[in-house]
């Protein structure tokens, strides 16, 4: 007769449901353009299996179109599955494109409260800010001084950042402000993958 060892546990089947619904649920969040799978550098699934105890981020860079930002929405969902699977918890992302980021910093928002959103983004197991040069303006010193605030807490407490950005961190000056782009420097050492190719919309229009 089998040992209890030798007996499934139930309990491996109630987390890889959850697992697999909160995937589901990230999926349906994610734009719909981004929700096929593509192949992923090795870095970047490399990050997305990264043990729980060693976060570690990740700044995407290269030309208009190769993919930056489908590699981070497919990466972040890898992410989570492993981080449920590892820990059995549900851990926190918040996703940005940065140009609406910025905005809602700003103290005149409505929609946002900035010191409420910027706590939130403090303590979320991870941030995703995408495209993050996108802004035609560079953000105010108030928005500059949030990101301050977020970058710094992230960075004394090694929770993980996933940016996209078609500049390296050290060009970003003119956009974060020179405390953050220092951390940056330190955060993305050994994590900054340039994706190569073509731009795909031009293959998809042609």
């Amino acid at each position: 007769m089998p040992s209890t060892s030798d007996q499934p546990d139930p309990r491996e089947s109630v987390y890889r449901e959850r697992r697999e619904d909160a995937v589901a649920a990230y999926l349906g969040r994610t734009p719909v353009i981004y929700q096929h799978d593509i192949p992923l550098h090795p870095l970047a699934a490399h990050w997305a299996a990264q043990a729980d105890d060693a976060p570690q981020n990740l700044f995407l860079t290269g030309a208009i179109g190769v993919g930056k930002t489908h590699t981070a929405w497919q990466a972040t969902r890898l992410w989570l599955d492993r981080r449920i699977a590892n820990t059995g918890r549900q851990p926190t992302i918040q996703t940005w494109r940065s140009t609406r980021l910025f905005d809602a910093l700003q103290p005149n928002n409505h929609d946002y409260d900035g010191r409420t959103l910027t706590a939130q983004l403090q303590r979320t197991d991870l941030l995703y800010i995408d495209d993050l040069a996108a802004a035609r303006v560079s953000p105010s010193g108030w928005t500059q001084e949030r990101l301050y605030e977020i970058f710094d807490e992230r960075y004394i407490n090694r929770r993980p950042v996933l940016i996209t950005c078609d500049v390296l961190p050290g060009e970003t000056e003119a956009i974060v402000g020179e405390r953050v782009q220092s951390r940056m420097r330190e955060m993305f050492r050994g994590g900054v993958l340039l994706l190569e190719g073509d731009d795909r919309r031009k293959g998809a229009a042609a």
